[in-house]
């Protein structure tokens, strides 16, 4: 009973057509989907896709790992000047009690 589900893969040329369809002729997403015998909504994530790599809002591989990198760093040095923080309204404290 616990079969994988097997989703299907459609090529780049496939996912172009299927957009061109919607951008070029003037078909609705819903329209071309059916005609192709995909889902609407599949679609119409290529066309944001394909809408966001025109207007360069995609980022590369290379760029995307560079981006998590650096969220983790900044994570890290936030974290730490918290705790170096802490420290010091601790330590100013500890100072007025002697």
């Amino acid at each position: 009973m616990n079969q994988k589900r097997q989703y299907k893969t459609y090529t780049k040329a496939f996912k172009e057509e299927a957009v061109a369809l919607v951008i070029n002729q003037g078909y609705t997403v819903p329209d071309a989907a059916q005609s192709l015998g995909i889902r609407a909504n599949l679609l119409y994530g290529w066309k944001q896709q394909f809408e966001e790599k025109q207007t360069g809002n995609v980022l590369s591989g290379d760029e995307r790992s560079e981006l998590m990198k650096l969220r983790k760093e900044n994570k890290q040095l936030r974290m730490e000047k918290e705790i170096l923080k802490k420290a010091r309204v601790n330590s100013k404290g500890q100072c007025n009690n002697l």
